[in-house]
């Protein structure tokens, strides 16, 4: 996991804990205010709401506690690794575009991270700069070129 993975984790942990948990507490003390909770749909709503929560605190801490923290500018750039950014061309329409390799956890296309387990993010690792990547994609198969490796 990068580094800026595993301060995104540990503030979503702190969100749940700070803020989301004591509000699902209150939210079951008004649905109990309300009398009987055998057939109260806000007091059912509210202790889902709390299982959920309590789940993705478990999760949470389970994968910050395990998760192994890169040092994205101490990686070497000859060959694509985990954390590096690269650049590459599409072959068919000549479109540049930016990735970084994180792990499925913070993995977001839209903000330019892809994982290392997608099969862009398979074929990426190891290559060097000049290298044709050729990917199976859902659309059909995609060439690229990698043009830079940075952190």
């Amino acid at each position: 996991m990068t580094r800026n993975g595993h301060e995104a984790l540990k503030e979503k942990l702190r969100q749940l804990k700070k803020v989301d948990r004591p509000d699902v507490i209150r939210a079951i003390e008004e649905a109990r205010a309300h009398g009987d909770i055998s057939e109260n749909a806000e007091f059912e709503a509210a202790k889902e709401r709390q299982a959920f929560i309590e789940g993705k605190i478990g999760e949470l801490q389970y994968k910050i506690g395990c998760a192994e923290v890169i040092d994205s500018s101490e990686l070497e750039t000859d060959r694509v690794v985990f954390g590096n950014i690269v650049a590459l061309e599409d072959y068919g329409s000549e479109k540049r575009v930016k990735y970084q390799i994180v792990g499925s956890d913070e993995a977001d296309v839209g903000q330019g991270h892809i994982s290392v387990a997608s099969p862009l993010g398979k074929a990426l690792i190891g290559k060097k700069v000049g290298d044709a990547i050729v990917v199976q994609t859902p659309g059909g198969q995609r060439r690229y070129e990698l043009l830079a490796i940075s952190t």
